[in-house]
């Protein structure tokens, strides 16, 4: 049976695209910044966004996006990126040392795992479904594609919001796409990565 992308979002840079539309954009290259401007541009409420890791917030925000218009809870998540959860590695490894290697920060070391952001998107929007984050050297559309046919065939999901999530200092890109039975683009590799080369082109300069 055929899969199809139903809608995407793609940030990095300092702007957000939703599908061909250009949502946000900001001059601002620090992204603690950019992405507390882009919150309340786009009229989010949801107070415990604020408590989030900077990976968190990136995910959630252009998990919102995607799925404004959604009401079903049956959707599933498999996100990827390349460096985990690194940034807020670093923060706890600097508490550990500030505290004379004591104690570890608690509201620091829960985000020391790369899917807790799936955990913040599940808490948001209710779901209990199936997720996955692997780790991969770049953004693989083949194995990205293959794992999210599997749960589509497989489990009783209905869709599945999956895509590379990636952050680093002020060093940071997100690409989310939601998978259906419906829809116009099919979802293959090719379009995957259509999808992502033709954003990643639209966000530079």
């Amino acid at each position: 049976m055929k899969n199809y992308i139903e809608s995407y979002c793609y940030i990095k840079e300092g702007k957000i695209l939703y599908n061909e539309e250009l949502l946000f954009s900001s001059e601002t290259i620090d992204f603690i910044t950019f992405i507390k401007e882009s919150y309340y541009h786009l009229n989010t409420a949801y107070p415990r966004f604020f408590k989030m890791d900077s990976l968190s917030k990136l995910a959630f925000l252009a998990s919102e996006i995607v799925l404004k218009k959604q009401r079903t809870k049956d959707i599933d998540l498999v996100f990827c990126n390349s460096a985990a959860s690194i940034e807020i590695d670093r923060k706890h490894a600097k508490t550990i040392q500030e505290s004379n290697y004591e104690y570890a920060n608690p509201s620091v070391f829960v985000y020391t795992l790369p899917n807790i952001c799936l955990g913040e998107i599940s808490i948001r929007n209710s779901f209990n479904s199936e997720n996955a984050f692997f780790i991969q050297k770049k953004f693989d559309p083949d194995k990205i594609h293959a794992y999210t046919e599997s749960l589509m065939d497989e489990t009783t999901s209905h869709k599945v919001l999956c895509g590379w999530v990636e952050l680093d200092g002020n060093n940071y890109e997100s690409l989310l796409y939601l998978v259906s039975k419906e829809g116009s683009i099919l979802h293959t590799p090719y379009e995957i990565k259509r999808i992502y080369e033709h954003a990643a082109g639209r966000t530079k300069g």
